[in-house]
């Protein structure tokens, strides 16, 4: 009873609580619920907003999954973080790093570039929008990183390369990149390629990822990912 009860103060959706349920009820999750009720409680400014910490989750239904795009840290600007990587909601300015994403799309696909940031028609299709870190303070980038978030995302990805089959995980930069090491290369494909910030010069236009992923899913007769945000 006391594990329904922990499990039913969580606002993730009920299938992948399941799912992520040894994770969910370690105490390493302890620590990170201790640490964020204690940033709150100094008067802290977090975000995302506390009901959208777990949105990739609650977006993307467990047996929809079929992608996994991996960022790092929540954007700490306010009305930015949305609780999907790279993602911002309707109306707020595109980051640079997911404008080169809209133009690596549009020279793969053709896909014209979106005037919205929101991801979230990308995660209905099944692709799953993971920050490693879920929270962050306001102007204060990577401030939770000693929470314990990316020992808690490491067991998603390992719960989810043990539990599933055929998911394409697309690994951009050094630090996703690093994260190979919890997948399980022979039931899964991994895409790597440079971060798409500006700041990281090369590598990533013309990685051809969004396509790429389409014919990985074809290949093992999975419906293809609708990129199109438009």
């Amino acid at each position: 009873m006391l594990e329904m009860i922990k499990l039913e103060s969580i606002k993730m959706d009920a299938h992948w609580k399941e799912v992520l349920k040894s994770a969910l009820l370690s105490p390493n999750f302890e620590a990170i619920k201790e640490h964020y009720v204690a940033a709150k409680s100094r008067g802290a400014v977090v975000y995302p907003p506390a009901n959208l910490t777990f949105n990739a989750f609650n977006s993307t239904p467990f047996e929809c999954l079929k992608v996994v795009l991996l960022g790092q840290d929540p954007y700490h600007n306010a009305g930015e973080a949305m609780g999907l990587s790279f993602s911002v909601p309707q109306g707020v300015r595109i980051p640079p790093s997911l404008r080169n994403i809209y133009r690596e799309l549009e020279a793969d696909l053709g896909i014209p570039q979106s005037n919205s940031g929101d991801l979230t028609p990308w995660a209905k299709e099944g692709v799953l929008l993971l920050n490693s870190i879920l929270s962050v303070e306001a102007n204060k980038p990577a401030s939770h990183q000693h929470f314990g978030w990316q020992e808690f995302t490491d067991s998603v990805i390992k719960i989810l390369s043990a539990q599933c089959s055929g998911i394409v995980f697309l690994l951009w930069g050094n630090y996703a990149k690093s994260k190979k090491l919890l997948i399980d290369k022979g039931k899964h494909f991994i895409l790597e390629a440079a971060h798409p910030s500006p700041l990281a010069r090369s590598g990533f236009i013309g990685c051809r990822h969004f396509s790429k992923t389409n014919t990985l899913l074809e290949s093992i007769g999975k419906t293809p990912i609708n990129w199109n945000l438009n």
